[in-house]
């Protein structure tokens, strides 16, 4: 008698899910500490499962884009770093006087003028240590009600059971008692604009430490309000001085909050994985690529600037076709149809529904371009190089 279908059930896990995720970073190989950068790049890219578990686990993809020979080219010049220090210094001297200036100028311009802003010592004795003093600081200037400066205070952040140490450039507390977050950033403010996507990438770190400044004012008794609006202060076109915008957050803290939540669930991904599965550098290139390649990825062009496995997966990416090579909005675009084969295929009329608005959209660009070719015969885009020329394309 044939025995009835059954579906397969990921084995069971003994291990709890912190040694599980050392498993797969490798026995010897410590853990690589999640930043905001980290979590804010998963906010950017919350539909990668591959960025998601290697960071759940405290994988070091640095290392790791090493040993599958595709390096990532991230870093700060020493020219950049000093000049972004000169500049936070600036902002910082006298007690804050100008950076208090601001936040009062563009996000409480009801409150009393700030004078001399009050700003506590924050150091002691290892990250827990320096947690706790945060802590008691922002409770402490939150019942004195003056305006407050904390200068690098130190957040923790739960992150996948573990607790990831988080430090933004400094955090204000209104005489109202509510708190905000501030970013200094080197890159320059034209004519009261920045460029957007450093804008972007500013509003979703923040958005990383108004989540964790909200799980600090919930423990405490009477809970301060966490104002979504930060302050974003840049370089005054080509000068060194200060000048300051409001960024509302709201949005990036709901995707960061979602990723983060879907962190937490990290072992959902890692249950799906092959027995035996490890990430260590130390593996052979072979195993090491079979095993990162287990982990469906979602890339973009946008990852060169957030992820350091991003030539890599941009490389398999372009072998297997996907329109994501292409970009984000080209692949909205395009709805079903996820390859450049599939892509063509539409375009000569081969394959797709008529009735698809992104199938009709294509043979209609088709048969404009083989007008404009002076092709009357109708012959459609015939491979991949021509797609790659079609207006509104950027290679990346």
């Amino acid at each position: 008698m044939r025995e009835p279908n059954r579906e397969r059930v990921p084995p069971a896990r003994r291990t709890g899910l912190r040694q599980r995720l050392a498993e797969l970073r490798g026995p010897e190989v410590p853990p690589q500490p999640l930043d905001a950068r980290a979590l804010a790049a998963l906010a950017a890219n919350p539909g990668c499962k591959r960025r998601a578990i290697l960071d759940g686990a405290g994988v070091n993809k640095t290392a790791l884009a090493s040993a599958l020979g595709s390096p990532s080219a991230f870093g700060q010049s020493q020219f950049a770093f000093m000049r972004g220090n000169a500049f936070e210094a600036r902002v910082k001297a006298d007690g804050g006087a100008e950076l208090l200036r601001l936040v009062h100028e563009k996000l409480d311009a009801g409150a009393v003028p700030p004078t001399a802003g009050a700003v506590p010592d924050l150091s002691a004795v290892g990250p827990e240590g320096r947690t706790a003093r945060t802590a008691l600081a922002l409770r402490e200037a939150t019942e004195a009600g003056v305006w407050t400066l904390l200068d690098h205070p130190l957040l923790a952040l739960d992150v996948a059971g573990s607790p990831a140490f988080l430090e933004p450039d400094a955090v204000v507390v209104h005489p109202d008692g509510s708190w905000t977050v501030v970013e200094i950033k080197s890159f320059p403010m034209l004519d009261g604009s920045a460029d957007a996507a450093k804008v972007g990438a500013a509003a979703r770190q923040a958005a990383v430490y108004v989540l964790a400044l909200e799980r600090v004012a919930a423990r405490l008794d009477a809970t301060p309000e966490v104002r979504h609006t930060v302050l974003l202060v840049c370089p005054k076109d080509f000068s060194n001085l200060p000048t300051a915008s409001a960024v509302d957050v709201r949005k990036q803290r709901s995707v960061t909050r979602r990723q983060l939540d879907r962190l937490t669930r990290i072992e959902d991904i890692a249950d799906l994985l092959p027995e035996g599965t490890c990430f260590s550098p130390d593996l052979p290139t072979a195993d090491l690529t079979a095993a990162v390649e287990s982990v469906p990825a979602t890339y973009a062009p946008e990852c060169l600037s957030a992820c350091e496995l991003a030539f890599h997966c941009r490389d398999h990416s372009r072998a297997e076709g996907a329109v994501t090579s292409l970009g984000r909005s080209l692949r909205a675009e395009l709805g079903g149809l996820t390859t450049i084969t599939d892509v063509l295929s539409a375009a000569r009329g081969e394959t797709g529904d008529p009735t698809d608005p992104a199938v009709a959209a294509l043979r209609r660009a088709a048969r404009l371009r083989a007008e404009a070719l002076g092709d009357r015969t109708g012959s459609p885009i015939g491979g991949e190089q021509q797609l790659a020329e079609a207006p509104g394309h950027t290679a990346c």
